[in-house]
């Protein structure tokens, strides 16, 4: 997962992460522009930059007089917070009301771990799987993120690896996959993109599956990984460089502070790696971060469907930092913001919603969100 999974030892940001019901596809934007290659990717290389020189070189900045206290770390915690976190318009917290609740706890000399506590605790009000503190002996971690990712779970792996994969399942990269319904559907289940795809990867897909009417992509329980997977597999489906959303970065201490908006484009179909088939990409609460910037660019295409349940959210890009003890910690500084001028920050709702079944899974061997998509491509291609 994601906000577990993060190397805390690696200040060279190389992996960060990026990421309703009834939204249109909005698949006729303006941006058929040939350097559709993202500015979000340009603002991941900036932030790789600067989050390793902020926090390489914050304490060297410090006041001198800065003391590494109980109260002024949790002071430069709080400041730090309010000044450059980008996601207070969708947390619902009022982050002066938390310091006047919280602060009382804190008192110089009290023990590190109680202070830990505290601070982790203040950190969790915000409910985004990008925050963590970083002590010597622990990390901290969002508890809502944690229980969405485990216990709202919409896969049983044991069913879908025994009865759709089966034994004669095909690796490619990151993409386990084999056909279903006769070979009439393709069935890929992607699990992190951490784990990069090739081009010649996509474009094996052709020779394996000729017959196919329809592709399932499953990104169920994907806690994200590398922004430049989100794109490489976008190559999947057919497009015209269009626009998919838009990126700002926290520019000033104000809550509203950010830069303009700055549009990502979607990678100019390939006829050699794209499929003009309808496609379903599956979705549950464990998708996070990246699994979730990919699920918000589904927006952009006419022929792509989100199907089961809304998303984890996290589609901020996070930041180092160090406070005056020596602790780290990390937090958003960006935010996404959908065709539709939405931030879906704590989670993209899918076009199609269906709950999974456990007891379905554990009785029958039955998968009820991808039985839906079968039947819903064999459908589509029905009624063409």
């Amino acid at each position: 997962m994601n906000q577990n999974n993060f190397n805390y030892n690696n200040t060279n940001k190389s992996h960060f992460h990026a990421g309703a019901s009834s939204r249109k596809k909005l698949h006729n934007c303006r941006g058929t522009k040939s350097h559709h290659r993202c500015p979000r990717l340009v603002l991941l290389a900036v932030l790789m930059f600067g989050v390793g020189l902020f926090a390489s070189c914050e304490k060297a900045f410090m006041s001198p007089d800065l003391s590494a206290s109980a109260v002024n770390t949790f002071d430069y915690l709080w400041t730090k917070v309010d000044q450059q976190y980008s996601m207070f318009d969708v947390k619902d917290v009022d982050w002066n009301a938390v310091y006047d609740s919280i602060r009382p706890k804190v008192h110089n000399g009290m023990k590190n771990d109680s202070l830990f506590n505290v601070c982790a605790g203040m950190l969790d009000l915000l409910r985004d799987g990008h925050v963590n503190l970083v002590g010597p002996y622990d990390v901290s971690r969002s508890s809502d993120v944690y229980h969405g990712f485990y216990s709202e779970s919409g896969i049983d792996r044991n069913t879908v690896f025994l009865y759709y994969l089966g034994p004669g399942y095909h690796v490619s990269g990151g993409m386990t996959h084999n056909a279903l319904a006769d070979g009439k559907v393709i069935y890929i289940l992607y699990s992190s993109f951490s784990n990069g795809v090739s081009d010649a990867q996509l474009r094996n897909l052709h020779k394996l599956y000729p017959d196919a009417q329809g592709m399932i992509f499953d990104i169920r329980g994907n806690g994200g990984g590398a922004l430049s997977n989100v794109y490489e597999l976008l190559k999947l489906f057919r497009s015209h460089g269009q626009q998919i959303y838009s990126s700002q970065i926290k520019n000033g201490p104000g809550h509203n502070d950010f830069s303009p908006l700055q549009p990502t484009f979607a990678p100019k179909a390939d006829t050699t790696t794209c499929f003009n088939l309808p496609v379903y990409v599956l979705t549950d609460r464990g998708c996070f971060s990246a699994a979730s910037t990919f699920a918000i660019a589904t927006q952009a295409y006419d022929h792509v469907h989100l199907l089961g349940d809304t998303t984890g959210g996290g589609m901020g890009l996070p930041a180092m930092g160090v406070l005056p003890n020596g602790w780290n910690y990390r937090f958003s500084i960006t935010r996404t913001l959908a065709l539709d001028g939405h931030n879906y920050e704590n989670g993209v709702p899918p076009d199609i919603p269906v709950k999974f079944n456990p007891d379905l899974a554990f009785h029958s061997h039955r998968d009820n969100i991808i039985d839906t998509a079968v039947q819903l491509i064999l459908g589509d291609q029905a009624s063409l």
